[in-house]
């Protein structure tokens, strides 16, 4: 079978792989879309191949696809079934896990991530254990359950922890995959969006999916072009995606008081000065970091009722084959989701 290999310093081929099978409580799935993201590039950057053990790890952690066969203790699932997949596994069994968190495992040695210490979706086929399948809609295409394994349901469970309404004006600093997700699921939750980045092709992009207002941190001061879309109070609420102290910082000040800001973004440091940033504006800062299987399946199901056109986000569009070419034109940090599609 195909798939992809980070052989270390920006080098990605595609590469030919054992044959695989399903274990007694795994699942065999035929990919048919996988994601891909910008947590990827810590592997695909590095100086050394993407190796867990010794041994060459396949890449992806946004696989979506059909259930092609089946162990002999899966339950609740068949072949032929439509699924995401969830990039995490636990020991199953602690009370993250049982609650659908397995990134939050609490058993260290137990604790997977598909695409980094196991085989990810970046292959013709991959195998993974029943509890990280969630079911894809009908009305779902491959290529947005790809989007919501990771970034899109990222954003939703952000927004959730917001609670976001149709009262409020949301912030939203970046509006990559991550952003502009949160930018399209905010409105749909009936907020107004303002949406910050520094990038006009993706300013665009966000006023075309229905942004109230965008703002070029290029073009001066975001925090001084917020207050002034809002009376000068700042927005309700806003939503980091960027991980950038600047960022950061702009997200915290254009904040108005007895508001709410959550950090997405991963990674760098900042620096906060609790009394004038939180403390005497009654701040409520949030951290959220991606999603449980059952948030998975809930952001899934948001996005088909509401008809949420996440598929206008996807810019690009790969074979297996041409991969190593998408890695690096992805790497370059154009707008837009990229994706590796079959058939």
């Amino acid at each position: 079978m195909r798939g992809i290999a980070f052989k270390g310093n920006s080098i990605a081929e595609t590469i030919d792989y054992p044959d695989i099978s399903p274990s007694s409580e795994q699942v065999l799935i035929k990919l048919k879309s996988s994601g891909l993201c910008g947590s990827d590039f810590m592997r695909y950057k590095a100086n050394v191949p993407n190796e867990h053990n010794g041994e060459l790890r396949r890449p992806g952690h946004e696989p979506c696809g059909e259930i092609v066969e089946i162990g002999k203790d899966v339950t609740g699932l068949k072949v032929g079934d439509r699924i995401i997949q969830h990039h995490y596994e636990g020991c199953r069994q602690c009370n993250y896990c049982l609650t659908g968190w397995q990134q939050l495992c609490e058993v260290t040695d137990k604790q997977e991530y598909y695409g980094g210490t196991m085989h990810g979706g970046h292959g013709d086929y991959m195998v993974a254990h029943q509890s990280t399948c969630v079911i894809l809609p009908d009305e779902l295409s491959f290529e947005t359950g790809a989007y919501l394994a990771c970034g899109a349901s990222t954003a939703f469970q952000a927004l959730k922890k917001l609670q976001i309404s149709g009262l409020e004006t949301l912030a939203i600093f970046g509006q990559g995959p991550v952003g502009l997700a949160a930018t399209m699921f905010g409105i749909e939750m009936g907020a107004r969006i303002i949406a910050v980045d520094i990038s006009e092709e993706r300013l665009k992009m966000a006023k075309s999916s229905g942004a109230w207002q965008t703002v070029n941190a290029n073009n001066g001061d975001s925090v001084a072009q917020i207050k002034e879309l809002t009376n000068g109070l700042g927005a309700h609420s806003t939503l980091e995606a960027a991980g950038l102290a600047t960022t950061r910082v702009d997200a915290v000040e254009s904040t108005r008081v007895f508001g709410k800001t959550c950090l997405v973004g991963e990674g760098g440091e900042v620096t906060f000065k609790p009394t004038p940033h939180i403390i005497h504006r009654h701040l409520t800062m949030l951290g959220s970091w991606t999603f449980s299987t059952f948030g998975l399946a809930e952001a899934a199901e948001f996005t088909s009722e509401r008809k949420i056109p996440l598929e206008s986000v996807i810019t690009s569009r790969s074979n297996i084959e041409e991969a190593p070419s998408a890695y690096k034109k992805f790497s370059k940090g154009p707008p837009g989701k990229f994706v590796i599609n079959w058939d």
